[in-house]
């Protein structure tokens, strides 16, 4: 989408203008390395997005929009550490490059920095924006804590899924849209449209990772296909496939599902993308994600914006529910 382009290297710009590295380096050195990894830059493009569509400059909306970016990739820096992840975008995580009391460290600013963002808005304005982020920002730690929860539990079900994907990433999608449209000064109703919009488009988004994640082409990726299948991660097609499985298949995905690295991983994974097929795992996930996706273009049509920004809203969400990678 050659708008998200415009919007994208606006925020860039703007991101490489308000980033530096003062002392001590040791602190800010690893801020500025895990925001320049790159990344598409969805959810601060969002904000940009929830401005413009209502009439307001999305220039208005850049402090907010790095807030959201610097608070994204704080998560990251902290996720990789509890994951003990080693590489984010194909590079050295932080506390790998570093070391983890760095990536605690360099973490806990990023947080504060990003709250350091609404102080250029006007009192009403950064009240509004802070209540919002504060309880998205929380959000987001109990969904991290629902998933981990489910590493050690084997009667996760398809709400609690959902309400765990919903937490950790959609909410801060619905964010990002809402922020946009708080600064465009709208009324109640439609700050909760669009960030319904962002919500319910955020977990056909996740659930989407999902899919690809098991089905995906590994030449496109980015990531190791097959990385949740071997990892042992009880997702949306697991749930769906002890849901609609039989009992030999059930079985043999928790013979599957308890093995770590005692089988060759490339049978693991075909194995179980077979036991996902035929269950009906697969079709009951991709119906899933377009049920969602369907859902939130719904909510597009209630909102009070040009038909010209409506097709904007639509055109988003095909671009990225087409990722066919």
């Amino acid at each position: 989408m050659k708008q998200l382009a415009k919007y994208n290297q606006l925020f860039t710009e703007y991101l490489e203008q308000n980033t530096r590295i003062p002392e001590p380096r040791n602190l800010y050195e690893p801020i500025q390395y895990i925001l320049n990894l790159g990344g598409k830059r969805i959810r601060p493009i969002l904000t940009l997005i929830g401005s413009d569509i209502f009439g307001i400059p999305p220039e208005q909306a850049l402090p907010a929009a790095l807030a959201i970016e610097i608070f994204h990739n704080f998560s990251l820096v902290h996720d990789d550490i509890m994951d003990a992840a080693p590489l984010r975008r194909g590079k050295d995580t932080v506390h790998s490059k570093w070391d983890i009391n760095t990536g605690i460290l360099s973490g806990d600013a990023m947080l504060i920095q990003a709250y350091q963002c609404f102080e250029v808005y006007d009192s009403k304005l950064f009240q509004q924006l802070v209540n919002l982020f504060s309880q998205t920002a929380l959000e987001v730690c109990e969904g991290q804590q629902y998933d981990i929860d489910f590493e050690t539990r084997n009667d996760v079900t398809e709400n609690e899924y959902l309400k765990m994907i919903t937490y950790k990433t959609s909410v801060l999608i619905g964010c990002a849209f809402q922020m946009g449209s708080i600064i465009a000064d709208q009324d109640k109703k439609e700050q909760k449209f669009i960030y319904e919009y962002g919500k319910l488009l955020g977990i056909a988004f996740q659930l989407q990772d999902d899919y690809l994640d098991a089905f995906g082409n590994p030449e496109t990726f980015g990531k190791q296909v097959g990385g949740d299948i071997i990892e042992n991660k009880k997702t949306y097609l697991y749930i769906k496939a002890e849901e609609l499985g039989n009992l030999s298949q059930v079985k043999r995905l928790h013979q599957l599902y308890s093995l770590k690295n005692k089988i060759d991983n490339s049978g693991k994974i075909e194995i179980t993308q077979q036991i996902f097929n035929e269950s009906g795992a697969t079709e009951a996930t991709l119906d899933t994600i377009k049920n969602y996706t369907n859902k939130a273009f719904d909510i597009v049509e209630k909102l009070k914006i040009s038909d010209k920004n409506k097709k904007l809203l639509i055109d988003f969400g095909i671009y990225l529910m087409n990722r066919r990678v």
